[in-house]
């Protein structure tokens, strides 16, 4: 820098040397012109009034001798004159010299005015040559029209002089010469003085411009100042020591808050903790509009899929999976999955507490211990595992796939990052499973586990709409459990509940997943056999039910088993009723002519079994 700065304070100097040499040599060549112009001038008017003197005194023969002796004066290198076209007319020829010799005499002859124009070369003699007009005057003391057949300011003629002006020339380059010198000989006392008195400022620039360069790094470095600096050098050291420990302050504190809102620490091997800090800025900005989002969303279903998004696109993150563990029912259920990488191992869904990151509550990685989680099946990948508390009995793990230990530590040097969006999406999704929760325990029974009644209402409103578009037909199984109050009465409720849920099991167990058990209050259930072709399909399901549930063994006491059989009612929709009341009021009819029959049966409602029965 110090160079630079020398350089260019030389280069100012050089600069205004040849700027000031050339003004000043351009000053004294204007001066010169001028002076040898008003020269040329004050000749060209002697010459005019010699030849009129001439004139008057009848002596214009000897005109070429008074010429003669006027250009023999110093510096004047020639003179001419010519004859103007009228004189020629009245007075006949001139002399072989007096006719014009170039464009410049005839210019002036036309025109009435003066020309000049300057010869000037650097090895060769500088001349400049004025010619001027001689007009017919009446001054008074001369009147030219008594001799000339001319009107008063016609141009009778011109003179020409060339001067020699090479002296003032010479001059002009003496006076650049001497004033280069002496600015030489200023610049040789000046620049080392100056140097000295800017010795002390180029160092603490310099050592200025290295700190602030170490400052850009996040190395917050102090100057020091010695006694033999200026007043104003320690001033300036006092306030940039002082501006460098604020800094390094507020680094600290921005260090420590943000280690509060995220989990987050500088860390303070990295080169530039300002970069470091500003990423964490910018992270905790794009993780507060994450939580604006996510709090918006209605099912936790797009809470996952917003979660999946900030792992794909801002942490570059494609192969992961989403658990949802069940502590309390021992359940495992996968919430989300992005990519096809998944190597825990089947035995885990059976027993979710052998997952190292579910029992331990801690991240499990395959960095330091590649087998640190024996579940883990794939020999040649990598897994990252984060435990997330949802709830008191449910928590999430996001279990990270990836294909080698670049990839395993970009996660260890964002992990931070990632957790800080799943606790925020964690209060969200726990309040999405607990409105679910609300929502399973007002539709369903509580004992068996089954749709309720009101789930019914809800459910059938939409299901009939479905099977007239799909030109479907629904059968309606009315059932309940043969002579229930006697298991009551000889085993106790304890056993009665018993039989319900074994009831409700072997119903769930043998019917399709698009059909519906509803538990429709005491013993009585409804089955929903959704989308059947006949009734003759509809009634082997019904019998397969009602089999089944009379091989099945309830256990009372200890060696000791009951069997239990159950009626159906069945009705179907369209082919009954179109309307689904009805249907209903026909299931239950059926189901009392199964009582009435013996019990143990399946009935198909038909018209006849409405002969004496009150339906309202």
């Amino acid at each position: 820098m110090r160079k630079k700065i020398v350089a260019k304070f030389v280069f100012i100097l050089f600069a205004f040397t040849v700027i000031f040499a050339l003004y000043e040599l351009y000053n004294s060549r204007v001066y010169g012109i001028n002076s040898s112009l008003n020269k040329a001038v004050s000749v060209s008017e002697l010459v005019k009034n010699g030849l009129t003197t001439h004139m008057i005194n009848g002596n214009t023969h000897q005109r070429d001798v008074f010429l003669n002796s006027i250009s023999n004066i110093q510096n004047i290198k020639e003179i001419w004159v010519v004859r103007g076209e009228n004189v020629i007319k009245q007075y006949g020829e001139p002399f072989k010299n007096e006719y014009p010799r170039d464009e410049i005499d005839n210019k002036v002859l036309k025109s009435g005015k003066m020309e000049y124009t300057i010869s000037d070369h650097f090895d060769e003699e500088s001349l400049i040559r004025v010619t001027i007009p001689y007009k017919a005057v009446n001054d008074g003391n001369t009147d030219c029209l008594k001799c000339h057949n001319v009107q008063f300011g016609d141009t009778l003629g011109v003179i020409s002089v060339v001067i020699d002006i090479s002296d003032l020339k010479q001059l002009g380059l003496k006076t650049l010469y001497m004033l280069s010198i002496l600015i030489l000989i200023l610049f040789i006392i000046i620049f080392p003085i100056l140097n000295k008195i800017l010795h002390k400022y180029f160092d603490i620039i310099e050592k200025l411009g290295e700190n602030i360069q170490h400052a850009a790094n996040g190395k917050f470095l102090r100057l020091k100042t010695s006694g033999e600096n200026e007043p104003e050098i320690k001033h300036l050291v006092g306030q940039y020591n002082a501006l460098i420990n604020k800094l390094d302050d507020t680094f600290v504190a921005i260090d420590s808050k943000l280690k509060g809102l995220t989990g987050y620490t500088s860390n303070q091997h990295l080169l530039n903790p300002i970069e470091d800090a500003n990423a964490i800025v910018d992270n905790l900005s794009n993780i507060f509009q994450f939580k604006k989002a996510i709090e918006l969303d209605e099912t936790k279903n797009d809470i996952y899929l917003r979660l999946a998004q900030v792992l794909n696109n801002r942490f570059n993150l494609k192969n992961f999976t989403m658990v949802e563990v069940n502590h309390t029912l021992e359940t495992m259920q996968i919430a989300y999955r992005s990519g096809e990488m998944y190597y825990c191992s089947k035995e885990l869904e059976d027993n979710p507490e052998l997952c190292r990151a579910a029992r331990t509550k801690t991240d499990v990685a395959s960095l330091d211990y590649h087998n640190s989680c024996p579940y883990f099946m794939s020999k040649s990948k990598y897994h990252y595992c984060i435990e997330t508390k949802l709830s008191k009995d449910t928590s999430l793990i996001i279990n990270f796939i990836l294909s080698s230990k670049i990839e395993l530590e970009n996660i260890y040097m964002n992990v931070n990052f990632i957790k800080s969006y799943i606790t925020e999406a964690a209060p969200n999704i726990e309040v999405k499973l607990l409105l679910q929760a609300l929502k399973e325990s007002a539709f369903k029974d509580s004992l068996t586990g089954l749709y309720n009644r009101k789930f019914l209402d809800e459910h059938i409103k939409k299901l009939i709409p479905q099977m007239d578009r799909d030109n479907k037909k629904l059968a309606i199984l009315m059932l309940d459990m043969d002579h229930f109050k006697a298991v009551n009465d000889e085993y106790g409720h304890d056993i009665g509940d018993l039989a319900l849920k074994e009831l409700a099991k072997v119903l769930q167990d043998n019917i399709r997943e698009s059909d519906v058990v509803v538990r429709f209050g005491g013993e009585e259930f409804i089955v929903l056999l959704v989308g059947i072709n006949s009734s003759q399909e509809a009634l082997k399901v019904a019998d397969k039910l009602r089999h089944k549930v009379s091989q099945n063994e309830i256990k009372v006491y200890e060696n000791t088993t009951i069997r239990k059989t159950i009626s159906i009612g069945m009705a179907i929709y369209p082919d009954n009723s179109t309307s689904i009341d009805a249907i209903f009021k026909y299931a239950d009819i059926a189901l009392y002519e199964a009582k009435r029959k013996g019990r143990n049966r399946v009935v198909e409602f038909s018209q006849e079994q409405l002969t004496g029965v009150d339906l309202f």
